[in-house]
């Protein structure tokens, strides 16, 4: 260990203070703000070479921290090759490890000619494929924390999230035995122990018992549908999508050239009649049905089973949010009532446990998934297996069903909270039969726009989200708004809600005294 000199090279040394941003407020600890803030001075050039670093004891009293803190990550920045030790003089920047550095290339060449046409380029056009659900409100479905009353869908409050259980979960993934087993690439191969869970916890749950080479893990269901749909979907087959139905698996088969049939849903969730029978797959929500959130009957269940056997096409069943129910009676997946694998079954944890772990799994028959196991290959190989792995040890660690009852009681008292309040402060609007969930689907009164309701919410603390995103003819104002409960506290609830009916009230004067 080099000796450090008493000198404290102050003058024209850099002002710490300033260079260097330390919060004990900070989620990182001192040692570690303290070392990327040092490793990003060294790499951006603005700590000199040529002058040692301040002592560890002077510069540990500029900071306001322990020496040893100092002490440690000068150490390791040592080791990392960042800095050197010279005898007697003290610690430097390792000009070296600069030096191997890129260097930075001189103002760029442009020669003669144009840039090149990317409207002509682009072979398709994703951003102009009627990708509504993220612009409902602008791009405010993402920054829903900045909001007083986040009504939103696909978010989670964060206070309910188990963040001492998953810590223990990724302390155990990070073992050195773990991380031997999944740092390794797996090619196509998923974590043994997470499909074991998926199979024995989740599954039973839903009436299903499967083979373990039945079930693939997938960056969460939207990644499942894609690979369903650009696997079974292409110009030539005809697809049954609920009208109103999931905006983005509807892009989805867009994008795969799917000619797509509206069907229809009431109370009872999708209507099974003949409007079907010349469908090659068909897309449901069984379970809640995105997003009026009816469930299909039972008797519709086993009709739509019987039609597929009939006239031969595929069921993909998105099992969205069946976790979440009011009524203590649940009925179980369209999967588990299937003998005749039409039935493919998409499941996701991230509506569970976090939408941004990106954590969903396939179920079907082992023909369907090892044809999807290879598309996957080609797309991302497989997904991330440290996450995999953290998952499963937080299934089998039993935090998973405790995560289930705390959210299910949430979601219930906010449920019945919001229906409270609607029927309190807008009596004349129309909330659609549901058995639970995370949102409800709400009928506004007539002449009102969805879209100014969501515009003018958001102008003022308020994120709701417009129905009309959800139905397939875009040009139509449907009137409906999707108001969700999963992100924000109960206590927020009914002055939300009342602040939202005073801005629907006013919106509504105004519409009827143009007509006037």
């Amino acid at each position: 260990m080099n000796s450090e000199p008493d000198t404290s090279h102050t003058g024209d040394q850099p002002v710490w203070q300033q260079q260097l941003h330390l919060s004990k407020e900070h989620d990182a600890s001192l040692t570690n703000q303290l070392r990327q803030s040092l490793v990003t001075a060294i790499l951006d050039g603005h700590i000199s070479h040529q002058r040692p670093l301040p002592p560890s004891r002077g510069l540990a009293s500029q900071l306001g921290v322990a020496r040893n803190t100092i002490v440690r990550v000068y150490r390791h920045l040592l080791e990392d090759g960042y800095l050197i030790s010279q005898e007697r003089r003290g610690y430097f920047v390792n000009l070296e490890l600069l030096n191997s550095r890129a260097s930075q290339v001189s103002e760029p060449v442009k020669y003669s000619g144009t840039a090149p046409n990317w409207s002509q380029r682009l072979t398709t056009r994703f951003e102009t494929t009627r990708i509504e659900s993220d612009r409902v409100c602008g791009s405010t479905v993402r920054d829903c924390r900045s909001f007083d009353y986040a009504f939103t869908t696909g978010q989670v409050d964060q206070a309910l999230f188990p963040m001492n259980e998953w810590r223990e979960c990724c302390r155990q993934s990070l073992a050195a035995r773990a991380i031997t087993d999944w740092s390794a690439d797996s090619i196509d191969r998923d974590d043994p122990l997470l499909i074991e869970q998926i199979q024995r916890q989740l599954l039973p749950r839903r009436g299903l018992w499967v083979d373990k080479d039945q079930i693939l893990v997938t960056l969460g269901a939207q990644n499942a549908l894609y690979l369903l749909a650009t696997l079974l979907v292409n110009g030539r087959e005809r697809v049954g999508f609920e009208d109103p139905g999931h905006p983005e698996m509807r892009n989805i088969l867009q994008l795969c050239d799917g000619d797509i049939k509206a069907l229809p849903v009431d109370q009872d969730g999708l209507v099974v009649d003949d409007r079907i029978n010349d469908c090659s797959v068909i897309y449901c929500t069984p379970s809640h049905q995105a997003p009026t959130n009816a469930t299909l009957t039972l008797q519709r269940r086993h009709e739509l089973l019987r039609r597929a056997a009939e006239h031969d096409f595929l069921i993909i069943e998105d099992d969205y949010e069946s976790e979440f129910n009011c009524s203590d009676a649940s009925i179980p997946a369209l999967k588990s009532l299937d003998k005749n694998d039409r039935v493919i079954y998409v499941g996701s944890l991230s509506n569970t446990l976090a939408p941004g772990l990106r954590m969903g799994y396939l179920v079907g028959p082992k023909a369907l998934i090892d044809e999807v196991r290879a598309l996957r290959r080609l797309m991302l190989r497989h997904p991330p297996a440290n996450n995999q792995n953290a998952a499963a040890h937080f299934l089998a660690s039993g935090h998973h069903d405790t995560l289930l009852q705390r959210l299910s009681f949430s979601y219930r008292k906010r449920w019945l909270a919001i229906d409270a309040a609607l029927k309190k402060y807008l009596p004349e609007s129309v909330v659609s039969a549901s058995s639970g969930g995370s949102a409800l689907w709400l009928k506004l009164p007539e002449q009102v726009d969805a879209h100014e309701v969501a515009q003018k919410s958001a102008q003022n603390g308020i994120l709701v989200v417009s129905g009309d995103a959800y139905f397939l003819e875009p040009s139509v104002q449907h009137g409906y708004l999707r108001l969700g409960v999963s992100a924000i506290p109960e206590d927020k609830i009914a002055p939300g809600i009342a602040k939202l009916a005073t801005l629907i009230a006013g919106l509504s004067a105004a519409t009827a005294n143009l007509e006037n």
